[in-house]
């Protein structure tokens, strides 16, 4: 299924964390956090300002960015789970 975000929302898919940390502990699934990094896979076509102009997106398909922990909503799209939100509840892009 392909999904088109609207206005100024973004679609995300979660990166996952590691599973253990630096000094080699091992993390168990129950105690691990969600991460609040992940790769854009979908942009919407931005928002319109009072004007009726139409404000173009800052992040763009491919981006890794990270966001609040309790941001956007989480639906799930061919059996992942993804998150979609708003692009000013991104917080960072992210260079590797």
């Amino acid at each position: 299924m392909n999904i088109k975000p609207l206005e100024d929302r973004v679609l995300i898919q979660r990166v996952e964390s590691d599973e253990r940390t630096d000094s080699g502990i091992y993390i168990p699934e129950s105690a691990k956090e969600k991460p609040q990094e992940g790769i854009v896979r979908a942009v919407g076509p931005g928002k319109v300002n009072d004007a009726g102009e139409r404000i173009d997106m800052t992040v763009s398909e491919g981006d890794k960015v990270m966001f609040g922990k309790y941001s956007g909503s989480e639906i799930t799209l061919n059996g992942e789970e993804h998150l979609i939100l708003r692009e000013s509840e991104l917080l960072a892009i992210l260079d590797d």
